[in-house]
């Protein structure tokens, strides 16, 4: 038997039951997305390597894209994210565009990384931004939308919660401890992988990367403080207009997070299990200088991503993934035999007509087999038509979850689905 050729490392293969998952995934995105009044968009899957050299960060361009020259020498690259192919397409059309404009999208992404259980190398990602406005008001929509998403679908307050800080107050606080300009870029990756060190290893990286034993004693202490927000005019803006949205029991502040893209300049934020697997879900914040960074005028925004790997681990861990998802079939029509083929064919097309999703038999076969098939599939209801019921003007149906089994009249049929259906 020959070899079969497996599938490239790090992609996934969506079977039916696979696809149904992600498709109800995608269905409740666009319903909070389009809920809040944001249109969907999309970007090309290819983009020059420029677009993200100078605005995603170095390890993302130098050590996850997937970079490949053209005929003409000029480097291309599988998108890795969204956000600066937004930034460019708001920037070509900036003029004709209307503000505050409310975009959001999901499609496939390419990162070079390392595949294990909550990361691949093709994944889906939904996109959500704001544009056009400084106002806190923005941040806390897109806040909102992140925590009411994760309420919707299915988890609890106590088992996510979206962590808010700011990057000004941070920046701030930096300056108090005498942290150079320069080197700030530096500590904005130092707090962001604290929670991914033990205390004395990030003492040590972080006394390499340039601070002193004080500047990093000192770090440590600010990043504990759970009340620094009252510090920062727009996180307590932010968390007042989340009370009034009504997801406050969903977002918490978090010093310790501070997203690691160089592109966010205010309000950062990242979603977490709050379980023992303590996964992120999903990350953004506010990126005033991105549009401008790719050639247009100054443009404020906020907006985050979400991967589909992650979300969909978190949520079969918490059993939040209903039954019975996709467009399974409803109904089988059976073939009795060569000669009543296109008489089971209309019936199959009649029923069809009617709004039923069905499955017609190809062909003719033991009606025991047919049955076992629709069994297999989880079709709930198989209709026969053979000679007997053909004479008479009737209909058999039988309901293969409760065994029941009735022959109806041909008018009265589609009625008689509708209740076998709802039994």
């Amino acid at each position: 038997m020959a070899e079969i050729i497996r599938s490239v490392k790090g992609t996934r293969d969506f079977y039916p039951e696979n696809m149904a998952v992600r498709r109800w995934i995608f269905d409740k995105i666009r319903e909070i997305s389009t809920l809040f009044g944001y249109e969907e968009y999309e970007g090309p899957c290819l983009e020059f390597i420029d677009l993200y050299a100078a605005k995603s960060g170095e390890e993302l361009v130098k050590e996850q894209a997937f970079v490949f020259s053209t005929p003409g020498d000029d480097l291309l690259t599988l998108r890795p994210e969204l956000t600066p192919t937004l930034a460019r397409m708001v920037a070509q059309q900036q003029y004709n565009l209307v503000y505050p404009l409310r975009w959001w999208s999901i499609g496939p992404f390419w990162r070079y990384e390392k595949p294990q259980r909550g990361r691949t190398r093709e994944f889906y990602q939904w996109n959500i931004d704001l544009i056009g406005t400084k106002a806190i008001a923005a941040d806390a929509e897109i806040v909102t939308i992140a925590a009411m998403f994760l309420k919707e679908i299915g988890f609890s307050p106590e088992q996510v919660r979206v962590y808010v800080n700011n990057r000004r107050l941070m920046d701030r606080a930096f300056s108090e401890l005498s942290i150079q300009n320069e080197l700030k870029p530096t500590v904005f990756r130092m707090v962001d992988r604290m929670e991914k060190m033990r205390v004395n290893e990030w003492h040590v990286y972080a006394t390499d990367g340039g601070l002193s034993k004080e500047q990093a004693d000192g770090l440590l202490k600010l990043v504990e403080n759970d009340l620094l927000w009252h510090d920062s005019p727009e996180l307590v803006e932010l968390f007042k207009l989340i009370e009034i949205y009504g997801v406050a029991d969903y977002v918490e502040f978090n010093p310790k997070v501070f997203r690691g893209l160089d592109y966010y300049t205010g309000t950062v934020f990242e979603a977490f299990e709050t379980g023992g697997k303590s996964r992120s879900i999903l990350g953004g914040g506010r990126y005033d200088n991105l549009v401008a960074a790719v050639g247009g005028d100054p443009l404020p925004g906020v907006g985050f991503a979400m991967g589909d790997v992650v979300i969909e681990l978190a949520l079969r861990d918490a059993e939040a993934i209903p039954e019975g998802l996709g467009d399974q079939a409803q109904v089988l029509v059976t073939v009795f035999d060569d000669e009543r083929v296109s008489e089971s064919l209309r019936l199959a097309t009649e029923i069809r007509n009617a709004g039923y999703r069905v499955v017609f038999y190809p062909e003719a076969d033991k009606l025991g087999k047919q049955f076992r098939f629709a069994d297999k599939l989880g079709i709930p209801i198989v209709v026969v038509l053979g000679p007997d019921e053909i004479e008479t003007g009737s209909v058999a149906l039988k309901h293969l979850k409760t065994r029941e089994q009735v022959t109806v009249k041909r008018e009265m049929l589609l009625d008689q689905l509708g209740k076998f259906l709802l039994s």
